[in-house]
């Protein structure tokens, strides 16, 4: 296996005041501000404790802190635009003041989008891929980066819609028409990354089969974010619970890293990092 794929996306990704750079594999750490997020619900509702887990996650060497006041589990809540501000602000803006890194935000919600991004966000990242009434605007008006993910329906009801007649064609129509309009409503292709979605809209057998074949989504021409950390497809073939799940977190990552993902986003940061470090120094032995 190796890390050597026909890079066509760009290398060099512009988060507001900062560049993100995407010739090497850069890993994201997770900070939900939710009280019901499948795995770390209600760990990091207050700022003190957000702020104390970002540095713990920068420290252990993560390049982006992704930060969502929605949870997109399956049968979610739906949750208030007020409220998800309520969360996500005081967080975005603490972060930003404290720490050199770029942040990245976890929304569907226009009003999150815009007041994020005058607080120091660096990137987008929507599981609606900008469907939500407003959201296109929005994030066109940030100039910030966006990372478009493939779902159906919404996540309260996205496990309703697993019927697929080819699943990687499907997947890759999906990514491609939202890019498509991302960029004519003036998003720049550059600022475009996408996300496969696993976990969304999709079986055990169905995320199987998209990770085992998302390189072939590089051909779409934007860098690959992968998310599936602790979740339940590892679940399903481990049969382990969601606190159990690092060494099976750990092998898709390092799988994801041979097909090409550019951003990685997980929870356990520090043993992330050492897989990327580790098989960055094999790929790259003379």
């Amino acid at each position: 296996m190796s890390l050597s794929h026909t890079i066509t996306s760009p290398t060099r990704l512009s988060c507001g005041s900062r560049v993100l750079d995407l010739s090497s594999p850069q890993v994201m750490g997770i900070l939900n501000v939710t009280p019901d997020s499948f795995s770390d619900g209600g760990n990091y509702t207050s700022v003190s404790a957000a702020l104390i887990h970002a540095e713990q996650m920068i420290k252990a060497g993560a390049t982006l802190i992704d930060i969502g006041g929605e949870s997109t589990r399956p049968n979610a809540a739906v949750v208030s635009v007020q409220e998800e501000l309520d969360r996500v602000a005081p967080v975005v803006e603490a972060i930003a003041k404290r720490f050199d890194i770029i942040i990245s935000v976890d929304t569907s919600t226009p009003e999150v989008m815009l007041e994020t991004a005058q607080l120091g966000a660096g990137l987008i990242n929507d599981v609606r891929s900008l469907q939500r009434k407003g959201a296109l605007t929005a994030a066109k008006n940030t100039g910030l980066p966006v990372c478009l993910m493939h779902m159906r329906g919404e996540p309260r009801t996205m496990q309703q819609y697993t019927h697929y007649d080819d699943l990687l064609t499907e997947v890759k129509n999906f990514l491609t028409e939202r890019s498509n309009i991302c960029q004519q409503a003036g998003i720049n292709k550059e600022l475009i990354l996408i996300d496969p979605g696993f976990g969304f809209a999709k079986n055990l057998h169905q995320n199987l089969l998209l990770f085992r074949y998302m390189d072939e989504l590089l051909s779409l021409g934007y860098p690959l974010l992968v998310g599936v950390s602790r979740k339940s497809m590892i679940g399903g073939i481990l049969n382990k619970d969601v606190a159990d799940r690092l060494y099976g977190s750990l092998a898709l990552a390092a799988l994801a890293l041979t097909k090409g993902a550019s951003i990685l986003r997980v929870h356990d940061v520090a043993a992330t990092v050492d897989i990327v470090k580790m098989i960055k120094a094999i790929e790259s032995a003379e």
